[in-house]
């Protein structure tokens, strides 16, 4: 049982680290779009310093497997959560992302919630579930990726509209969140099949099952969805709410579907119940936004000369009926269109 949670510290480190070196690199790659998935991936395995973060995320990924066959679903997310702390603090040393006030003690209180969860761990009481029907995993999971997707696709959306609030990030975690709880259940739904026998088995019952086809999925479309999202927000702000959001799915789904169970003695449940609430509650209100600049609100004048260059055409253009537009004379109005008609009243010359 310690094994795993040992593990899945393990985990968190590797996981931490691997975001950070992918933020430090996606920094100086060009723009990501997820409606270029190819393109994207041909960006980013250009970069040593983006496949050296990916390895560390590979290893986290072996890690995990490690944890799912040694601690139930609650205790392992309880944990993983736990790893926002090593996160923010590398981002903040790395990256040159400070933490708030705010943000500085949520860390404390994360750390609080990651010691009532390993002391909740009873390696005599623990039931690890292995098994899952098929049939309920699909069920849960299809219905959850359409909705991740579909919830990307609408931020991505509002984010090319020409008179948006800039994004601030959330809706990435959110739904970047989705597709990694769907990915933990198939993580582990693999973990248990590692035990059938030899290699050869193991392999047959790998590829029988649905987990390996979900895992591709999920690594596929995680990979162009969240790394175009890191690139665009705060590794401290979009990381925080994915891993929210994934601890909360597979805690809330897997641990039913996988037919595990919570302790029965009050002090352990009470331990495990609340301190994943906490670290929950806590990660779910850290600030949506970064702080403002120090100038203030001094970025308005720059919104609003970015939003006249695209509304307002340049001096001397043509307008649509061909005719050319007069800097000089009355800024900001219409363009005359031809010459004036004559007044009412005049008549016409003889």
């Amino acid at each position: 049982m310690w094994w795993g949670v040992g593990a899945a510290l393990v985990a968190n480190l590797l996981y931490s680290v691997g975001f950070v070196l992918e933020k430090r690199a996606l920094g100086g790659l060009p723009a990501l779009s997820a409606g270029r998935p190819v393109r994207v991936v041909v960006t980013l395995v250009t970069s040593p310093l983006w496949l050296a973060g990916a390895l560390a995320l590979a290893a986290g990924f072996a890690a995990q497997l490690v944890v799912y066959r040694t601690l139930p679903i609650a205790a392992a997310q309880g944990i993983f959560v736990s790893g926002l702390v090593l996160l923010l603090l590398l981002s903040s040393a790395v990256l040159g992302e400070r933490p708030t006030g705010r943000e500085r003690h949520a860390l404390g209180a994360v750390l609080v919630a990651l010691l009532m969860v390993v002391a909740s761990v009873r390696e005599e009481d623990e039931v690890v579930g292995g098994e899952a029907p098929w049939g309920l995993v699909l069920a849960v999971s299809v219905p959850t990726l359409a909705v991740g997707v579909g919830l990307y696709a609408q931020v991505e959306r509002r984010a090319r509209r020409r008179h948006r609030v800039p994004t601030n990030g959330i809706g990435y975690g959110v739904s970047v969140g989705l597709l990694y709880g769907v990915s933990s259940l198939a993580v582990k739904g693999a973990a248990g099949r590692l035990t059938v026998g030899g290699a050869g088995e193991v392999a047959r019952a790998l590829l029988g099952s649905p987990y390996p086809y979900v895992l591709l999925f999920t690594a596929g479309a995680g990979l162009v969805m969240s790394q175009t999202a890191l690139q665009r927000c705060r590794a401290s702000l979009i990381v925080p709410v994915c891993t929210t959001v994934t601890a909360l799915f597979t805690a809330v789904v897997g641990t039913p579907v996988f037919g595990e169970r919570l302790p029965d003695d009050p002090l352990p449940l009470f331990l495990r119940v609340a301190g994943t609430a906490l670290a929950l509650s806590v990660l779910l209100a850290m600030p949506r936004h970064d702080p403002p600049s120090p100038a203030g609100d001094g970025d308005v004048p720059a919104r609003a000369a970015r939003r006249r260059d695209q509304t307002c055409p340049p001096p001397n253009s043509e307008d649509p009926h061909g005719h050319r537009r007069d800097p000089a004379a009355h800024p900001g109005l219409p363009p005359r269109q031809g010459a004036a008609h004559p007044a009412r009243g005049q008549g016409r010359a003889l």
